[in-house]
């Protein structure tokens, strides 16, 4: 049986007089794919910063392989072993690919971003940048300037260095938006790959991804989880169709 990794107890946060996140409970199992769908507004993104810990919630908690980490910061949150990937990821767009991974190992190992020493130097430090590359699948790519990458590559990217930090648990905010068909199959291919080492919690508008995906599925309206199971009993879930599903596949 696996351990429960994360686990999302009453979570709230409100804006003034509107509730965006309204008693959120959901956990996720360590091993698994866990996507979060929902129609526009209902939360996702807002739920997404309160778990990396770039927004402080109103009330509830947060576990983290069985550690309260509510009150802790994204940083702290990283270095436990929870990074996001994509809207907070930053790439140096100046910097070789190869570079920025470099660069984000040296971070987890307390180096400083205002005196590193240059990471392309680095034997040891490029040997686990490339590597990580490797299995984001921009080993070619590793002397282009990060800037000159496709869009799909750039997710790449965000991944390798999400990877670099050490994470166990990845939170991915709609990896397949903007890209196309080529570059969003070979994130999917990226992403089940990922599943034999680490746990990840997807937000994807894309429903034929997150049913090939997905091991699990949680579905967010108006700030509240109204339905988590497989991705069968979602499918065919009465509530999800009429609230969300049954627009999304008439679309």
């Amino acid at each position: 049986m696996r351990n429960t990794l994360l686990n999302v107890v009453d979570l709230r946060k409100s804006f003034g007089a509107l509730k965006v996140t309204d008693g959120i409970n959901f956990q996720v199992l360590e091993g698994e794919i866990h996507a979060l769908i929902g129609p526009n507004g209902a939360g996702k993104t807002t739920l997404i910063h309160q778990l990396s810990g770039n927004l402080k919630s109103d009330s509830g908690s947060v576990y983290y392989d069985g550690q309260d980490i509510t009150r802790l910061g994204m940083a702290e949150r990283v270095r436990l072993g929870l990074a996001r990937s994509f809207q907070i990821t930053s790439i140096l767009e100046g910097f070789s690919v190869l570079e920025n991974v470099a660069i984000a190992i040296q971070a987890r190992s307390g180096s400083s971003f205002r005196f590193f020493k240059p990471a392309a130097a680095e034997d040891e430090l490029n040997a686990e940048a490339l590597g990580l590359l490797a299995r984001v699948r921009l080993a070619d790519r590793a002397q282009r300037r990060a800037g000159a990458l496709s869009h799909g590559e750039k997710r790449q990217l965000e991944i390798a260095i999400a990877l670099a930090t050490g994470a166990k648990l990845l939170l991915l905010d709609e990896p397949l938006a903007g890209t196309g068909h080529e570059e969003g199959s070979i994130l999917i291919d990226l992403m089940r790959s990922l599943r034999e080492t680490h746990t990840l919690v997807l937000i994807e508008h894309d429903m034929d991804a997150v049913f090939s995906l997905a091991d699990r599925v949680s579905v967010l309206v108006y700030g509240r989880v109204i339905a988590s199971g497989s991705p069968a009993a979602i499918r065919n879930d009465p509530e999800v169709r009429a609230a969300y599903l049954g627009e999304e596949e008439a679309a």
